[in-house]
């Protein structure tokens, strides 16, 4: 298992491969539908609403049940995955196949995604805190920044490869 803390550098994610187990330690944002294609307009508005180098976004919502991912390749979401690893996010959590494009996108950022169980008691355990940084008003959808504590996944995106047959 790699222990990875945030936030993360070039080196980290090239010293990754497909397949490798790995908990992230320290600050991850969140967000799904609703805010990441609003977080990318703010970007290619000039805007700069969070520090995203070196940081890691999970697709999820967050609620009082807890956190579980998301499909990655809902549209919203995959469509925003380029645009937040050029931003400098490195590693994106999710659930799910990735586009070819997507994949490619990802190894010329230098980025990778990571897949988690939906196991919200597991995930949710890993937290210890919570709060809201950009777009409250989407409610359990509004990008959060949590302190996590080894939160569990597999590399299946790197370097122009997948885990998945998306060819």
């Amino acid at each position: 298992m790699k222990k990875i803390e945030t936030p993360i550098t070039d080196e980290t994610i090239e010293n990754l491969k497909i397949g490798d187990k790995v908990e992230i330690y320290g600050q991850i944002f969140t967000g799904r539908d609703a805010t990441l294609p609003k977080l990318v307009r703010a970007i290619e508005k000039g805007q700069k609403i969070l520090e995203l180098k070196g940081s890691v976004i999970m697709h999820t919502a967050v609620s009082d049940a807890g956190i579980s991912p998301t499909t990655s390749n809902k549209e919203e979401i995959e469509e925003s995955i380029p645009h937040l690893a050029k931003a400098g996010v490195k590693i994106h959590i999710g659930k799910g196949a990735l586009s070819r494009g997507t994949v490619e996108a990802l190894k010329t950022e230098k980025s990778v995604f990571m897949v988690t169980p939906p196991a919200a008691a597991l995930l949710t355990s890993k937290v210890i805190s919570k709060k809201v940084v950009a777009f409250k008003e989407e409610g359990m959808e509004a990008i959060y920044q949590l302190e996590v504590d080894g939160v569990p996944g597999i590399v299946a995106v790197a370097y122009g490869e997948s885990l998945y047959n998306i060819d």
